[in-house]
């Protein structure tokens, strides 16, 4: 190897430092492509779960394994520019009906379980209900459901599965309130 083919004390210390480097520098970059990643939260259609400028890691490996899954918090670029990521929650699943009555979301004739958002909905977008979640596609919503841009909206539409970056995992900023998100 190279490194022992150099004689110098000091040298060696230098390559050996300069080869660690390397690879965690090539460590980080295989997991952040392959991994996770981090996200920022611009705007507030994620409260009260998310804030605006909250910083979270997304779990980029979960979905090349498993569907999503109702009640996951997922990113995917916004269609309207792609550079730009949206975080939202999966409320319904390809096959079901999802429908808006007396202000409310009902999926499969099922009232929306609605413990983490804001419950009436008084933007109910430009997509007409009910609607069927077409194969292979999410129908996501912010929990603010009235200060979201999400599958009500065509701009937005139900996400293809491939286009999930990934799901988030946890919050790391703000440092007051680290942890898991749900």
């Amino acid at each position: 190897m190279l490194i022992n083919r150099i004689s110098s004390p000091f040298w060696r210390g230098v390559a050996e430092w300069a080869v660690t480097l390397l690879l965690a520098i090539l460590l980080f970059f295989v997991m952040r492509t392959f991994l996770f990643r981090t996200a920022s939260v611009t705007g507030n259609s994620m409260m009260p779960t998310l804030a605006h400028g909250d910083m979270v890691v997304l779990n980029r490996l979960s979905y090349w394994f498993v569907q999503p899954r109702v009640g996951d918090i997922v990113a995917f670029p916004y269609q309207g520019n792609p550079s730009e990521v949206y975080i939202k929650r999966v409320i319904a699943a390809p096959g079901d009906i999802v429908d808006i009555q007396y202000n409310r979301f009902l999926v499969n004739d099922q009232l929306l379980d609605d413990a983490f958002s804001y419950p009436l909905v008084f933007a109910s977008g430009d997509v007409m209900f009910p609607m069927e979640v077409e194969d292979g596609r999410f129908f996501v919503l912010g929990d603010n459901r009235n200060a979201s841009k999400d599958s009500r909206f065509t701009t937005v539409g139900t996400i293809p599965h491939r286009d999930m970056v990934g799901n988030v995992l946890v919050r790391i900023w703000p440092l007051n309130s680290l942890g898991r998100v749900d």
